[in-house]
């Protein structure tokens, strides 16, 4: 699903709102949820998951073409965990053959 696709669906979902508006607040939900995690907050939505920031410290690797030892500086990723809910409903509608 698609950013463009989430708009859609809230659109259709729920009459009152025009495509502008929900493309409105499904922009204004991501920024809200981008900003915190640059700040360094935690976002925990029931039922779905969590979404947290974790840091990567500082290692050596290789550049793959010469083999020279590169130094690869510290760094801080966004991590999703999702919930035991999400989970147990995306197992459930495809099982694994």
């Amino acid at each position: 699903m698609t950013r463009s696709d989430l708009v859609e669906e809230l659109a259709a979902r729920f009459a009152q709102f025009t495509q502008r508006d929900a493309e409105y607040a499904v922009k204004t939900i991501l920024d809200a949820m981008g900003d915190a995690l640059v700040r360094g907050h935690r976002i925990e939505i029931r039922g779905f998951g969590s979404f947290s920031v974790t840091r990567r410290p500082p290692r050596l690797g290789r550049n793959p073409r010469t083999g020279e030892a590169v130094q690869i500086p510290e760094k801080r990723v966004p991590h999703f965990k999702p919930g035991k809910a999400l989970r147990e409903a995306v197992d459930q509608r495809h099982p694994v053959a």
